[in-house]
């Protein structure tokens, strides 16, 4: 969980100035809602301006260094990540491990008005993440050295059945994966998504760990029939089925079985209110009752 602090350190916000210039002042910061793992502000100067966006993670959350390691192996990655612009994960300048990032010039929308044309962008654009490879990605750790990847995190009615796959799933091909890639982690500006934030557990995995994600993440929102249009278009994007797609959507639901009330803190800031914690589990339990049936 996010710890409480009101606004980034002193020596944080004094950073963000010297990035600016010698003669800039802090404008206004502001904070940033919907995520759980980092505090998170935006940060603008005057004279000259400029936006950073400043994250501070809990004392002991390896998290910051996750995040440094993959922005600077991903370099932008064409304009839909944050460039790291400086770091603090020992104490020389802030009070917690702190990352400066770029701004991405957009907000979240996970109320859009035409829901299939939203999904259809998260498609396109989850496909060009997965596209990225090269030497550079060689430095990211594996999906499997995370916790919430593991057997062990595994529950409910599905786990069962993803244990019994799992030398399967490890044994699918590799693409770079955000690892929590859902509506509220992407940013768009005037109807056209423009980047994707929260880089900090991005790995080597299956694509299956991101594509079943994303889909439990538009059956919560939405339903099936809004999932299903995202997996046609990422299909299409990439040009061949998503093999065994059953499989990817019973881990991402197995992997969130026990957590899921948890997220009432990533929708209620972006607009769902109506997400609470008994509507959360009563979607997540049809949408696992629902691949259950599929087999």
């Amino acid at each position: 969980m996010v710890h409480p602090e009101p606004a980034p350190s002193a020596g944080a916000l004094e950073q963000v100035r010297r990035l600016a210039g010698s003669s800039a002042t802090i404008d206004s910061v502001v904070r940033l809602e919907g995520g759980q793992h980092a505090a998170t502000w935006r940060v603008d100067t005057a004279s000259p301006a400029l936006t950073v966006v400043v994250r501070q993670f809990p004392v002991g959350d390896s998290a910051g260094a996750c995040e440094g390691l993959v922005l600077r192996a991903l370099d932008g990655l064409g304009g839909l990540a944050p460039v790291l612009l400086g770091s603090d994960l020992a104490g020389r300048w802030s009070e917690f491990p702190t990352t400066l990032i770029s701004w991405l010039d957009g907000q979240a929308d996970i109320a859009p008005t035409d829901p299939d044309a939203w999904a259809t962008q998260l498609a396109h654009t989850l496909a060009s993440v997965h596209a990225v490879w090269g030497d550079r990605l060689s430095a990211l750790p594996s999906v499997f050295a995370h916790s919430g990847a593991s057997r062990e995190v595994l529950n409910g009615p599905v786990a069962t059945r993803i244990r019994s796959h799992w030398p399967q799933i490890t044994a699918s091909p590799e693409v770079l994966t955000h690892c929590d890639y859902w509506s509220g982690n992407v940013v768009w500006r005037d109807g056209v998504l423009v980047g994707i934030v929260d880089w900090s557990g991005a790995a080597r995995g299956p694509r299956g760990f991101d594509v079943g994600w994303c889909r439990l993440d538009l059956y919560l929102l939405f339903d099936e029939r809004v999932a299903d249009v995202f997996l046609a278009a990422y299909e299409d994007t990439t040009g061949h089925p998503v093999a065994d797609m059953g499989l990817w959507d019973g881990w991402a639901v197995a992997r969130s079985h026990d957590t899921v009330e948890t997220w009432v803190a990533n929708y209620r800031p972006l607009g769902r209110a109506d997400l609470d914690e008994d509507e959360l589990r009563r979607r997540h339990s049809q949408w696992t009752s629902r691949l259950q049936e599929q087999g």
